[in-house]
């Protein structure tokens, strides 16, 4: 592997390297993309090897979820095999409980809320991880956590003793086939260990270690009811007694921790993990891509909060006062451990919890208010691109447009809203990819997805976002996947509905009507002529989900909330009219709108104003 490298990225460093080979972080030259690159560590035309790594992206490139590290190319040749996914800017949990120690319940919870999401994202695809640890999870600065490195996963049901001995399940130690319910004991192991800073089972050696996962009962004691049945379900001996699967854990996480420490739990304890990952952010891969002008402390030296004022040393308050002692001060951390103070790495202000993490030249700020509700600020509305070749069937995704939200003051609905605004591609990603993988031998090229985004209203109170899906099959066919708008609520995260956008009457026979004749369509030949109209009267069926051989298809017709006009996306799919784009003006329809969707167009108010 010695001075290979693949084509078309430029090494940066390396991040890391073991027993199956070493991680650099690299950036795309065409682009600037910084990504993770993990190439396999075995002789060259070692096939067995490459198969292996051949088998890891397989299986990784199935999986398209927040909660997992995106897969973007696997490449093999006569010098070597690698990978190219996503580099997760962030820490391992592994080495943030070495550095703190016990996170306390509300982090832990957080993380195995996280790792949970992540590996029923898995486990839908027919994955199984079998190798669930806190190496294997990276929290980013903002908190939430990703899954990494896929190395020994396998379909569910394969058995083996591969893993890690400590968060091994008792099935997996006596080499039988291995099902989400072991992804599940691992879990709740590092749960375990993230509330309490130890192993649930410890042991002189790994015989007497696997007599402990065998027979030893969970341990429990100290821990309030509700978590205390969580782990006796989730460290249940026999996978038949532990929840089938990671989404159902995460239903009875949620209740738990609701029950003992609130609804606003997860909001805490993901600011914890925040806190901590902060406390090393000078391990963050990503730092060494900081630009010169984005210092805030230096080697040590003053950090300057936006009041002006900086304590030698440490960090200054949102207000500008000085923070209560220098970098190694101590501090109430929030989440109960995780944001204590760590000497030399960062300063916890009286005011705020400020904390400023140095990382070489620059330095890492997170600001949280404990004892007051976080400030309702604007949320930062962006659009992405996502590039992705898959490895099980000929499909490839290109330059594949969504959007994306950051900075809600809530992190659990950040990550509903942006699942809902990324929903036009992974539905069609899904659909593809299935579709190509029935067609089998038959393919005779590589299937493509691509993705245009438009954005158009991006708050206060709502995002909308417009896609124009275009595909290509692997056998000879024509026609395209529905494009559909999104548009989401920034409070609940939830995507709204036609019943949400449009009073009552406009979804009457009699209202369509009134609405289909003040839409102009961007193709009014082929309108006027019932191609893409279908020449019947609109429906409120079209605003509904289309249940197709056990799918269920987005509406023909979705409202997109555009910035100077009203639109709907008509998309029946199919070969002759796959999308359609019906505009109107905001006056025009207003009488058919809800009041609330009124009162969130840009005017700001529900009635129309004069030009």
């Amino acid at each position: 592997m010695a001075g290979w490298s693949v084509s078309g990225f430029s090494e940066i460093r390396e991040l890391g390297a073991g027993a199956q080979g070493r991680v650099v972080l690299a950036r795309r030259d065409e682009t600037g993309t910084p990504v993770a690159i993990k190439y396999l560590d075995g002789a060259t035309g070692d096939e067995q090897t490459v198969e292996r790594l051949r088998a890891e992206a397989v299986l990784l490139g199935r999986v398209t979820d927040p909660h997992v590290v995106r897969l973007y190319e696997f490449v093999a040749g006569e010098r070597g095999a690698a990978i190219v996914m996503e580099a997760v800017d962030g820490v391992s949990l592994k080495e943030i409980l070495g550095r703190h120690g016990a996170l306390g319940p509300e982090a832990a919870l957080a993380v195995l809320k996280g790792s949970l999401l992540g590996l029923a994202a898995a486990h839908a695809v027919g994955v199984v991880h079998r190798d669930y640890k806190p190496a294997n999870v990276v929290v980013q600065a903002d908190g939430l956590s990703k899954l990494i490195d896929f190395g020994v996963a396998a379909p569910s049901g394969v058995g083996s003793r591969s893993g890690t001995p400590a968060y091994m399940a008792p099935e997996q130690w006596r080499g039988e086939p291995a099902g989400p319910a072991a992804d599940v004991y691992a879990a709740t192991c590092v749960f375990f260990e993230c509330a309490t800073g130890r192993r649930p089972y410890e042991a002189a050696d790994q015989v007497a270690l696997m007599g402990r996962h065998l027979t030893a009962p969970p341990p429990v004691e100290g821990m309030p009811d509700p978590l205390r049945r969580l782990l006796e379900h989730g460290l249940a001996k026999d996978p038949a007694d532990r929840p089938p699967g990671a989404r159902e854990f995460v239903v009875e996480l949620e209740t738990a921790a609701a029950a003992v420490y609130g609804p606003d739990w997860e909001g805490r304890g993901v600011r914890g993990l925040a806190m901590a990952a902060a406390a090393l952010a000078a391990l963050f891969p990503l730092a060494a891509l900081l630009a010169p002008g984005t210092a805030l402390a230096a080697g040590g030296g003053a950090a300057v909060s936006a009041g002006g004022a900086a304590s030698a040393g440490g960090a200054a308050s949102a207000g500008g006062a000085g923070a209560a002692g220098a970098a190694g001060g101590a501090g109430a951390g929030a989440a109960g451990g995780a944001g204590a103070a760590v000497g030399g790495k960062v300063a916890l202000a009286v005011a705020g919890v400020t904390a400023v993490a140095a990382v070489g030249t620059g330095a890492v700020v997170f600001a949280q208010q404990e004892d007051a509700a976080p400030p309702v600020r604007p949320v930062a509305v962006a659009v992405s691109t996502q590039n992705q070749r898959y490895t099980d069937v000929p499909l490839e995704i290109r330059n594949a447009q969504y959007v994306q939200i950051s900075g809600h003051r809530d992190p659990a609905v950040q990550r509903r809203i942006n699942t809902a605004l990324r929903a036009p591609l992974d539905w069609t990603a899904r659909q593809l990819h299935s579709g190509t993988a029935q067609v089998g031998a038959a393919c005779t090229t590589t299937a493509f997805l691509t993705t245009t985004a438009r954005l158009g209203l991006r708050g206060p109170r709502f995002v909308s976002a417009a896609y124009r899906t275009r595909n290509g099959y692997c056998a000879p066919a024509d026609g395209e996947y529905p494009s559909w708008a999104v548009t989401v609520d920034l409070d609940t995260g939830r995507a709204l509905t036609a019943d949400d956008v449009f009073r009552p009457e406009a979804l009457t026979p009699a209202g369509l009507r009134t609405l289909w004749s003040r839409l102009k369509s961007d193709f009014p030949d082929m309108w006027a002529a019932g191609v893409c109209s279908g020449g019947e009267d609109p429906e409120r069926a079209d605003f509904l989900p289309r249940p197709i051989e056990d799918v269920e298809w987005p509406p023909t017709a979705t409202p997109f909330l555009a910035p100077d006009r009203f639109e709907v996306s008509w998309s029946p799919g199919g070969s002759e009219c796959p999308y359609d784009r019906l505009t109107a003006s905001y006056a025009q329809v207003r009488d058919l709108l809800k009041p609330e969707i009124l009162a969130a167009l840009p005017t700001g108010s529900p009635a129309p104003t004069r030009s």
